[in-house]
């Protein structure tokens, strides 16, 4: 019966992650392993439970009836398993946490290394990147995201706030005619970035405005790779402060127009509230909260 057990539990994991090489990232486990599992329990319940082809997995009509009271079984065992977890000074186990690839000294990060330090029996394998990605499909635990989030099924938290300047080097400023109106600004030659759209909020004197990008002279896909294209003075962009805070007492880079500012927006933490590690997530969440 143990078996059947969890056949049931990576068949949820295969449904909620999408593939099985997803859901065999989620659990720890080979793709292999995760496709015997599935077979044996379809040769256990003599019925197809997912449509297989090269591009998509869905479930069968068989595996929509079993679906919801697999995963009430996966929920019960998740309570069980954290009721247990409350009770131990020492948590144990591996947390996959996804960040930004910049700001590797923010105080975000400094909070994951004490959590690590303070916790030697969690294992943690951090990916770096600013490209967003599917956690679930992805295996992930935790995310830390910037800016608005996009509605989902995900659950999260507001951890702190993400300030930005629209700075440039001395050297492109000299370059060209001083900006003084929008319409210079928007004349500028702009570095972006890949993932985000090319219309920004903008406030002047307590009143927002959207301004596109016209002249995009450089598109990235990384913050750190915009701040160094900015330092060679090939353009504007919008910058994180807190990575570019020595460049701007250095007076490398410097801020656009003062009378210009960028809303401030949101730190969240991110994580799907399902899967054997959801506690340990949780308490890395509160852990993060108590550091600001």
């Amino acid at each position: 019966m143990s078996d059947d057990y969890r056949g049931l539990a990576v068949f949820v994991a295969v449904h909620e992650a999408g593939s099985f090489s997803a859901a065999g990232r989620r659990l720890k486990l080979s793709t292999s392993v995760i496709s015997h599992h599935i077979s044996k329990l379809e040769a256990r319940l003599g019925v197809p439970l997912f449509f297989r082809s090269t591009r998509s997995l869905t479930l069968t009509s068989e595996g929509q009836k079993i679906l919801s009271a697999a995963t009430r079984m996966v929920a019960a065992g998740d309570e069980a398993l954290d009721a247990l977890s409350d009770d131990s000074e020492q948590p144990v186990g591996a947390l996959r946490i996804t960040m930004p690839a910049f700001g590797m000294n923010s105080t975000l990060h400094n909070s994951v290394w004490r959590f690590a330090k303070a916790h030697p029996m969690v294992a943690i394998s951090l990916h770096s990147g600013d490209k967003p990605i599917d956690l679930v499909r992805e295996g992930f635990d935790l995310a830390i995201r910037l800016g608005q989030l996009a509605d989902s099924t995900l659950k999260s938290r507001r951890l702190g706030t993400f300030h930005r300047k629209i700075v440039a080097s001395p050297d492109y400023l000299n370059s060209r005619p001083k900006i003084q109106t929008l319409t210079d600004l928007v004349a500028c030659d702009f570095i972006s970035l890949s993932m985000l759209p090319d219309t920004f909020t903008m406030r002047e004197g307590g009143e927002d405005m959207r301004v596109t990008l016209q002249n995009i002279r450089l598109e990235v896909d990384a913050i750190t790779a915009g701040r160094a294209a900015v330092l060679q003075g090939l353009g504007v962009m919008n910058l994180p402060v807190n990575e570019i805070e020595v460049d701007l007492k250095s007076g490398a880079l410097v801020e656009v127009s003062q009378k210009w500012s960028l809303p401030s927006l949101g730190v969240y933490a991110v994580w799907p509230d399902s899967g054997p590690q959801k506690k340990l997530t949780r308490r890395l969440i509160d852990f993060l909260a108590e550091q600001k």
